[in-house]
């Protein structure tokens, strides 16, 4: 089998606010703004973010053709109950608290306002 060379996928939520859905990331799940896009400047929208938490990419887009709202991402993280403690004192509202579920994950999600479920995972195994 021949390599790919792929390098890195990177999840793309649609939104419907660029400006509140940065505050969300940025400011709630400790995201940092890498870069943005916004051709019709000054105007918020529509918007294309680059968004880093960690060393892990994540992009938002508020383009009409850009995706649905209502998608997922997994993150694959090390303490499921650290971000948990760290996502509550900020105010996130969580959709599933840390939960082991039966196939040995322990699992966080996480909603936004576009209804974007953001699912933080940790391994047991």
């Amino acid at each position: 089998m021949t390599s790919t060379n792929i390098l890195v996928a990177i999840p793309l939520m649609h939104v419907s606010s660029s400006k509140e859905a940065e505050e969300f990331y940025c400011t709630k799940l400790g995201f940092t703004k890498e870069w943005d896009y916004r051709p019709a400047a000054p105007a918020e929208d529509p918007a294309y973010l680059g968004l880093q938490r960690d060393s892990v990419p994540l992009h938002l887009s508020s383009f009409p053709g850009d995706g649905v709202t209502g998608g997922v991402a997994s993150f694959h993280v090390r303490d499921v109950d650290a971000l948990f403690a760290e996502f509550t004192a900020r105010g996130v509202p969580i959709q599933l608290e840390p939960h082991d579920q039966s196939w040995g994950n322990r699992e966080m999600y996480v909603r936004d306002a576009d209804s974007n479920s953001l699912r933080f995972i940790q391994s047991r195994q």
